[in-house]
């Protein structure tokens, strides 16, 4: 053990871990009792191997340790764990190495923002990327750093964009290859968004995107006058990556001014996206954009998840998106095709897609001086929170709220209707009284068949939710939600086998990861990290 800079590192223990290589990412399946990414794989499936624990035996977990950040912000990040070690963040931008065991902490890595970091939403970072022996974490005042996962020392720091220009980096990184890839949030305070990439060794720019298109590039007549400079379309959330086309993918934000599309006029490309970027270039490869002139703040920053089904009688590869617009969609990840798409909640701002998948707008369904009730709230279906997709059941898992509408008065914020104001504030810590009526919004767990989007069951909860949802190959899905509960369910059935009380709101995905042959799974919760498994023996 030795001293740095006031941080304790705990070098042996970190050292037994082999290096992290790509292909062990690109694979991390074949690793269960690891967590090698946000979601576990490229995939963000989010679905676990391990079978330790199962619907017969889940009644049976047990705390195990509990990890407890002095942050007090949003808690909203999954951990890493790479052979016995767990990498977690606490926000805004400090670095964690834990025993994964027993939740002894090796070191901390802190980073000191810039005084001009501003989100809009909170100091929060979602997690982290690894590649080799590095870590990489994005950072509230736009920097991209490169820490050692042995020492905690910091080799690289790289400027992505200007903190001064309310430029923010909120996502966990993705890696692949010999590259590391972050967005850039701050779309409701008017940057022009931006993916980038950069070299994992250096730390030196590779190839940059702007989600906005410039003057002459494909796209920028979807914007009127100079409204593209400072038009939005931020990237807050987790990408995904497809080694067969070697495309990534990235949800993009609202336009900018959120409410009021007066001044940029046009369908806003790529805001309220996908985009399918070369990963090698950057180079755009297809696009869909879910909401055209987004007036209501919805976003389209949800992850996305991959998956090879059967469709309609034959094998696709495909993108499943549970968007915060309240529609879920079945996307063809190789050409972007519109496959399926069907609201999942009560949405009256459009009704139906016509032939190339592009949403039909109901007449008034828009700001106007008066009020106009658009469904969903503006927080959407969902958010943030990642979903989980299970091979072995076929179904995609998605976490959201019924029953939520906003009244959006043009040029003003928008007033919610359908949740008590007290609801929704976005993922804080603390557990706060409960106001819904039974005629409110509330939170469920709902398992959908991606051949239809027709519903199979559904979990619901009293309050609404902001957690994610982990599924296991023992058919065991996770979840959790503002009621500060950690629950687990049956995978196929919906029926509930466990929950526990983790005294805070439930904010981010659970993930899964086993030590000397025992099953650990683990939530962030309030300003703590919780980890549980079945007793000894069992």
């Amino acid at each position: 053990m030795m001293m740095r800079t006031g941080i304790l590192v705990f070098v042996a223990a970190a050292s037994l871990q082999a290096q992290v290589t790509f292909d062990r990412v690109l694979n991390a399946a074949r690793e269960p009792h690891n967590w090698l990414s946000y979601s576990g794989t490229l995939d963000n499936q989010r679905f676990s191997p391990l079978t330790q624990i199962t619907p017969a035996n889940a009644k049976n977990l047990q705390l195990q340790w509990v990890w407890q950040a002095r942050s007090l912000e949003k808690f909203e990040a999954t951990a890493l764990v790479v052979d016995g070690v767990l990498y977690t963040v606490q926000a805004p931008n400090d670095v964690v190495a834990l025993d994964a065991a027993t939740g002894r902490v090796f070191w901390t890595y802190s980073h000191q923002p810039s005084p001009d970091a501003r989100t809009c939403c909170g100091r929060v970072n979602r997690g982290l990327a690894i590649l080799g022996d590095t870590l990489f974490m994005g950072t509230i005042d736009a920097h991209l750093l490169a820490i050692d996962a042995k020492s905690g020392t910091l080799i690289w720091d790289t400027v992505v964009a200007s903190a001064a220009q309310r430029y923010s980096i909120t996502l966990s990184p993705l890696v692949v290859k010999d590259k590391v890839m972050v967005g850039t949030a701050g779309g409701d305070m008017g940057i022009r968004g931006i993916v980038a990439a950069f070299d994992v060794k250096t730390g030196k720019e590779v190839w940059r995107f702007h989600t906005i298109p410039a003057p002459g590039e494909p796209g920028n007549e979807t914007w009127s006058g100079d409204s593209w400079k400072t038009g939005g379309a931020g990237v807050w959330n987790a990408g995904a990556y497809d080694p067969e086309t070697n495309l990534t993918f990235w949800g993009t934000g609202n336009p900018a001014p959120d409410w009021d599309g007066r001044s940029r006029l046009g369908d806003n490309l790529y805001s309220d996206s996908v985009v399918a970027l070369d990963a090698d270039t950057g180079k755009l490869k297809w696009h869909y954009q879910f909401t055209p002139h987004d007036e209501l703040d919805y976003d389209s920053t949800q992850v996305p998840v991959l998956a090879d089904i059967t469709f309609r009688g034959q094998p696709r590869k495909v993108m499943l998106w549970a968007n915060r617009n309240g529609l879920m969609y079945v996307l063809d990840r190789t050409t972007g095709e519109f496959l399926l798409g069907k609201p999942y909640v009560k949405v009256n701002w459009m009704d139906g897609f016509d032939h190339k998948g592009r949403p039909k707008r109901v007449p008034g369904k828009v700001p106007t001086p008066e009020g106009t009730l658009i469904q969903p709230h503006v927080h959407g279906a969902t958010n943030w929170a990642p979903p989980s997709f299970s091979p072995r059941t076929g179904l995609f898992y998605v976490a959201h709220w019924e029953n939520t509408g906003t009244i959006v008065t043009e040029g003003l914020s928008p007033r919610p209707v359908g949740v008590n104001t007290r609801q929704t504030t976005m993922g804080q810590v603390n557990l706060q009284q409960f106001f819904n009526n039974d005629d409110e919004a509330y939170g469920v767990v709902r398992a959908y068949d991606p051949n239809t989007l027709e519903p199979k069951w559904e979990y619901r909860m009293n309050d609404i939710t902001w957690g994610g949802v982990l599924t296991t190959a023992s058919d065991v899905l996770f979840s959790g939600g503002r009621e500060g509960y950690f629950f687990a369910l049956d995978a196929r059935t919906g029926e509930l086998l466990w929950k526990a009380s983790v005294g805070g709101q439930v904010n981010a995905g659970p993930m899964s990861y086993s030590v000397g042959g025992r099953q650990y799974v683990t939530i962030a919760a309030g300003s703590a990290l919780f980890a549980y498994a079945l007793p000894e023996g069992q």
